[in-house]
């Protein structure tokens, strides 16, 4: 019986979930392929950002100080998590942990308290730190460490629903169901599989309700869950893709072009539409959105091929998803930490842990 890594039996068996030799083969000899696809992927979210800027006054800068947090935090993932796989997430889980908790104004609801000021995108921080602390639950020997870690990542979620994030604390806790039962999934495809339909639904759902495509009951019932003010900002959303499908109006310009929410005029324009999708669409057109989508494929399919345990790779899907899932209805994203955790623990999540030397030295 295998025990090793994570305690279950097949855990830490090959990269693909199938058990066999030949599965962890076929996913390290894809590895290289699947960096340079997304190398690609990034370098086409970046040219197609400043394509969208030019011959306008846009401000491409903050999409791509996204991006390369994402790209730093995933370069960062992938070598600490190949040199210190059970650490490197359980440091990041407590560092998170220590930036939201430690200071003693945070948990007052004051606007201006550390560390991002935005109870929302610190709340996206402790489901990053959820995930990690799962992550390194399942790389961890001895059933001690295993509970102490996944005790962590129950706190990091209690936190959020401290912070006054409800969506944050359901997330954590999904987080952590789902991480517990990993241990019983043997192939990987489907799990991820139904991620990506989760994501899916959580971005159409969020278009159906920008676009008044619901029954108006449901609609009505939704739009009180989301609030009024966030629903009238996603229906300038749409009016401004409408009118710009292919460009957008630019990248941080969609408080420029949207109209003011309020009937008399008065409010100002809101700087974002509080969702991912809907804001790239207003801003960088349906490209835009296409490649948001077409990156979060290449990350499922790159933890598809991961060589890392398959608990390990379903816990880090289910963070990464639950993430995307609050993206959708919230401007989480403009953060650059978060996405910097992000790459991180999706590198964590993909890294090749080094083999172990063939000519040990004598004794």
């Amino acid at each position: 019986m295998d025990t090793t890594a994570g305690g279950t039996p097949g855990a830490t068996r090959a990269g693909r979930g199938d058990g066999s030799p030949q599965g962890r083969t076929a996913g390290e000899r894809g590895g290289g392929f699947l960096d340079a696809a997304g190398i690609v992927v990034l370098v086409c979210c970046a040219v197609w950002t400043l394509i969208a800027a030019a011959g306008r006054p846009a401000r491409p800068e903050g999409t791509l100080l996204a991006l390369l947090a994402v790209t730093a935090g995933y370069a960062l993932g992938r070598i600490l998590g190949a040199l210190l796989p059970v650490l490197a997430p359980a440091a990041a889980a407590g560092a998170v942990l220590a930036l939201v908790l430690v200071p003693p104004t945070r948990l007052s609801a004051h606007p201006d308290a550390p560390p991002l000021g935005y109870p929302n995108a610190d709340a996206a921080l402790l489901v990053l730190a959820v995930g990690a602390a799962c992550c390194a639950a399942w790389a961890a020997r001895g059933a001690a460490r295993r509970i102490a870690l996944r005790s962590v990542g129950a706190g990091a979620a209690a936190a959020a629903l401290a912070l006054g994030s409800a969506a944050g604390f359901a997330a954590g806790v999904a987080i952590v169901l789902c991480s517990l039962a990993a241990a019983r999934v043997r192939r990987r495809l489907p799990g991820l599989a139904a991620l990506a339909l989760a994501a899916a639904l959580a971005v159409g759902g969020s278009a159906a309700v920008a676009t008044d495509a619901l029954p108006s009951g449901l609609s009505e019932s939704l739009t009180g869950q989301l609030t009024q003010p966030r629903v009238e900002l996603w229906h300038q959303a749409v009016d401004l893709a409408e009118k710009h499908p292919l460009r957008g109006v630019g990248p941080e310009r969609f408080a420029d072009e949207a109209p003011p929410a309020a009937p008399s005029g008065l409010a100002p324009a809101a700087e974002s539409p509080q969702s991912a999708p809907l804001q790239l669409a207003a801003e960088q057109g349906i490209p835009g959105v296409a490649l948001l989508a077409l990156a979060f494929g290449w990350l499922l399919t790159a933890l598809w091929r991961s060589p890392r345990p398959t608990p390990v790779v379903l816990t880090a899907a289910a963070t990464l998803t639950g993430l995307a899932i609050l993206a959708t209805v919230d401007h989480i994203l403009s953060y650059a930490v978060v996405t910097a955790g992000a790459g991180f623990l999706s590198g964590v999540a993909t890294a090749h842990p080094f083999p172990p030397d063939p000519f040990p030295p004598a004794d």
